[in-house]
């Protein structure tokens, strides 16, 4: 079921003044839910835009904790490997190496 906001800030609708605070960077939590299913780290997710997510990116965002949307600017089979990149990206581990005899 759809659930609207009964408020929602933009940009500028918030200004923070610089000053004193309690609060250590280390205790604050900025994760935040974004389905059901899906909690991310970082309130950080990118554009579902050709010039913006592909996997690469997809694959730092994770890293960090965000999410990337992969573009439609391409064949179904594109993106089905972008997909695939994305979920099968193990970190510092090369899973296709390429050997030269």
């Amino acid at each position: 079921m759809l659930r609207i906001a009964k408020e929602a800030l933009t940009f500028d609708d918030v200004l923070l003044v610089p000053a004193h605070s309690t609060v250590l960077p280390n205790t604050a939590d900025l994760s935040t839910q974004l389905t059901k299913t899906i909690r991310l780290n970082i309130p950080m997710l990118s554009a579902a835009m050709d010039t913006v997510t592909e996997a690469r990116l997809a694959i730092a965002l994770a890293q960090e904790g965000g999410i990337g949307f992969i573009h439609k600017n391409m064949s179904i089979e594109r993106q089905a490997e972008e997909v695939r990149r994305v979920k099968k990206h193990e970190s510092g581990v090369v899973t296709d190496p390429q050997t030269v005899l």
